[in-house]
């Protein structure tokens, strides 16, 4: 295996590599000061989630190499996939009679003192089982349309809908993404695409806005989910209820300005803002780093999205090219909700940002899907250096 990851590690792509080592940096130093004060509220050591931060980025970057190190063949094994995916169909079904609720969802396994979440590994199963489909489907029809895969759709449906009963919103819309990005990139048709989106967009608009504002307060009262849907639409008529969370984030980002407060002078980490270390990190980040450090975070983001999008374009073969559009399309989809969330665009879901959110789900689920990605890329390079080393 260290023969393996040594020979592999002679093309890593720095372009991404280097941009997820500060990433991942910047993360544990933010986990520390958003998490220190509430950690000790509670009694907790204030270095407690700093030092579970750190066992998750170094067990992360294990995973990485791990992952890079392993014959591309292997996740191209639909069999394999096959049984992983009903087995993972079951235990989402379990989850949603028997798994731990926090903030409202059952969708987390507790052993001890780590929580597992298998929504978030629905992701990066969802991206290679899809690309793997897609390829032998393609070598097989010569070309793919969505009728050709009519039973692995309804396997990725009901993993969706599992996901969204928990009730877990953000995991279930950023898992449609990436399968919707999946298929469309494979070359099939865009309308269908568009129309869904479309079919959303006014959906949520003119229907389920006005629905749930419209809902007696009895109801609303025993559904964490839809709260936070009251919270996105009147956050300060809420500001001492559900819309607590928003109206709180508003002041930690406009108390940071351009520069920020300085790194562990957030007013708002202080009881104020719940969640802190986990899906308002950016709040505080922009509190105490600033604008500024906001943009270096979205930049060091953006920067490992468009390598991955120009791995994926220059790939001979569709499995890689795919592979590398939905872990795009992840990370991509992922930061977007995040920051919509917490400057108020979109409703808050409860998603974490990548690589800067404390959690350790989030963080394995991102280092296998950049494994996947480097290896990918060190494999297509070796292989350009080998053509040109024959053609001379």
């Amino acid at each position: 295996m260290f023969k393996a990851i040594y020979r592999q590690a002679r093309y890593l792509d720095y372009g991404i590599f280097i941009p997820y080592l500060v990433l991942s940096g910047i993360g544990i130093v933010m986990v520390y000061s958003a998490s220190s004060y509430v950690a000790t509220s509670n009694g907790s050591s204030p270095t407690g989630y700093l030092i579970r931060q750190l066992v998750w980025v170094v067990v992360g970057l294990m995973i990485t190499l791990f992952v890079l190190a392993i014959n591309l063949q292997f996740f191209k094994q639909l069999g394999f996939w096959s049984m992983l995916g009903v087995l993972m169909l079951g235990v989402l079904t379990l989850l949603r009679l028997f798994g731990q609720s926090i903030n409202g969802a059952a969708g987390w396994i507790v052993l001890g003192p780590v929580s597992i979440q298998p929504a978030e590994f629905c992701k990066v199963f969802l991206i290679v089982y899809l690309a793997a489909i897609v390829e032998r489907r393609e070598q097989q029809l010569g070309v793919v349309k969505l009728r050709d895969l009519n039973s692995q759709l309804v396997l990725v449906g009901v993993m969706i809908l599992l996901i969204v009963i928990q009730p877990d919103i953000g995991g279930a819309t950023i898992n449609l993404v990436i399968a919707a990005v999946v298929l469309f990139a494979s070359g099939m048709s865009y309308l269908v695409g568009v129309g869904s989106f479309a079919a959303a967009v006014v959906g949520f608009e003119w229907v389920l806005v006005p629905l749930i504002s419209h809902l007696p307060k009895n109801i609303l009262s025993h559904y964490y989910q839809l709260r936070r849907f009251v919270g996105f639409l009147n956050p300060f008529t809420t500001a001492s209820g559900d819309g607590t969370q928003l109206v709180n984030s508003y002041y930690a980002i406009s108390n940071g300005g351009l520069m920020g407060v300085g790194i562990g002078n957030s007013i708002q980490k202080r009881g104020y803002l719940p969640e802190p270390n986990t899906d308002f990190i950016m709040s505080i980040t922009a509190e105490e780093l600033g604008l500024i450090g906001v943009l270096l975070i979205m930049v060091l983001l953006a920067v490992i999205v468009i390598r991955v999008i120009y791995i994926g374009v220059r790939s001979q073969s569709t499995f890689n090219t795919l592979v590398c559009y939905g872990v795009a399309a992840y990370l991509t989809i992922q930061a977007f909700i995040n920051i919509g969330g917490v400057v108020g665009l979109i409703p808050i879901t409860g998603v974490t940002f990548p690589f800067i959110s404390y959690g350790g789900s989030s963080m394995m689920v991102l280092t296998l899907s950049l494994g996947l990605v480097l290896n990918v890329a060190a494999r297509e390079k070796r292989q350009r250096l080998t053509a040109v080393r024959q053609e001379s």
